[in-house]
């Protein structure tokens, strides 16, 4: 089978992510696999991907990086052609950007009859990472693709009454990593001196660090034994540091940026937390969950409830109740044999849920599916 993916850029990202982890797969099994970075041009991918893939730059095609109206019809006309001489079995894009400009490019493509499946990352309710004019031509394209797909069961009905008129809208949960199938699991009960509350994510406010900041000053007298650290790089670092060092937790608290090991960097910690207002499906708590790390998340749309199967898996919490926030934290601090069970019943349930295989089983239905009906 031909399949062409597109992705914004091959960065460090939650979708960048999955986009190499699928192509790597379908390539191994003997599919014939594209990857087309639409918005970036040629430069090394932060997460490896297979000499078998064949990798496009677009803007390398197109021969410009600039911005403006020319450059994105310049784009639209490479890709239009990129596509037409691929000729692939179906494209499959991700993030609204790309899915926009897949619907524009493939829009009468004469006698040739190539499906095309968008994957929206994001729920319609964070709007605040969706721009108005992105959400306008979402809303009026969309329904042209083939099929659109989401990553959680809790974005199925708020995405289906932003966008009407969308066909078909399955669910696709994210995969695995398949090395972290055989990762071992977090020692939770290792004698460590300081213990690890780890946080993991963009510096940008819907991820909410300055709350958690705040709930972790509260606990901080209670729990001497143990700092909270955040990964991450973004444009509130700066009011994240001034935060820290006013509620006097310089010395317990740390920013250590952006990681380019970030299942190493897990892997030290006793506990995890994810405290954003809202997550299309948040890769990080799948991936502290499979590698046994006990979390506590609050129940944000979307993904925490399904992947916590409602908080059988983890401390699930009211989204942006700092209270309960707070009294999930001291339950998962204070008591060392919760978190020994909630780490490996977490990841005996997420890596046989999303394991690699289980999720290309699902593609290979949405393949079949919409080859029929395309």
């Amino acid at each position: 089978m031909k399949v062409l993916l597109l992705v914004s850029s091959m960065h460090a990202g939650g979708a960048e992510r999955v986009a190499a982890t699928l192509v790597n797969a379908w390539s191994d099994r003997g599919d014939a696999v594209t990857l087309v970075p639409t918005y970036s041009s040629k430069g090394t991918c932060f997460y490896p991907v297979s000499d078998d893939v064949s990798l496009i730059w677009l803007a390398d095609r197109v021969g410009t990086r600039s911005g403006g109206l020319w450059a994105a019809w310049q784009r639209l006309r490479e890709l239009r052609k990129l596509i037409l001489e691929r000729k692939p079995d179906v494209v499959v894009s991700f993030l609204t950007n790309v899915n926009v400009a897949a619907i524009l490019a493939m829009r009468g493509l004469g006698k040739i009859d190539i499906p095309l499946i968008v994957c929206e990352r994001t729920n319609p309710v964070a709007e605040l990472t969706t721009g108005r004019v992105w959400r306008a031509l979402r809303r009026l394209l969309y329904p042209r693709a083939d099929m659109v797909t989401v990553q959680a069961e809790d974005t199925v009905a708020p995405f289906a009454r932003a966008v009407p008129g969308i066909k078909d809208m399955p669910v696709v949960p994210n995969p695995l990593p398949p090395e972290l199938l055989d990762a071992p699991l977090v020692d939770t009960q290792a004698n460590v001196s300081r213990k690890r509350l780890l946080a993991m994510g963009r510096l940008v406010p819907a991820k909410q660090f300055d709350l958690l900041i705040d709930v972790f000053a509260q606990l901080a007298d209670e729990f001497p034994d143990w700092d909270l650290c955040i990964w991450g790089e973004g444009p509130d670092r700066d009011a994240l540091q001034a935060r820290i060092a006013a509620a006097g937790l310089a010395d317990r608290v740390q920013l250590p940026g952006r990681t380019e090991s970030p299942w190493d960097e897990l892997s030290k910690g006793q506990a995890f937390v994810l405290s954003s207002a809202v997550e299309g499906f948040p890769n990080v708590l799948l991936e502290s969950m499979a590698l046994g790390l006990p979390c506590v998340a609050f129940d944000c749309p979307s993904g925490p409830r399904e992947m916590t199967r409602d908080g059988q898996d983890a401390v699930l919490v009211p989204a942006g109740d700092r209270e309960k926030l707070r009294e999930g934290l001291r339950s998962l601090l204070s008591d060392a044999a919760l978190r020994q069970t909630l780490g490996a019943r977490a990841a005996e349930s997420v890596r046989s849920r999303y394991a690699l295989p289980a999720v290309l089983a699902k593609w290979d239905t949405l393949f079949a599916r919409v080859r029929e009906t395309s």
